[in-house]
């Protein structure tokens, strides 16, 4: 059965705090990427780590209209389901 994809809600944007190392905005956005493709991914049925191959979540990533990600981002979407079980 699909689920309906509910419309984002947009929450005003907040600047980033300056003067921290590149590497902390690289990870600060990768997180945030991970987080958005999660729950595309659970919205759409995938609950099991299992069920998230690197074609799933980069086809997921285009449908929710961002970058696709890199192995590193694949590998923390499928960590992150597999979170807690």
């Amino acid at each position: 059965m699909a689920v309906a994809a509910l419309p984002l809600l947009s929450l005003p944007k907040k600047p980033l705090p300056a003067g921290r190392p590149r590497e902390w905005y690289v990870a600060h956005n990768r997180r945030l990427k991970t987080m958005r493709l999660v729950i595309a991914l659970l919205d759409s049925g995938v609950y099991e780590p299992s069920q998230a191959g690197d074609r799933r979540i980069r086809d997921t990533a285009d449908r929710i209209g961002v970058h696709p990600p890199s192995d590193i981002t694949c590998r923390m979407v499928r960590a992150l389901i597999g979170y807690g079980r």
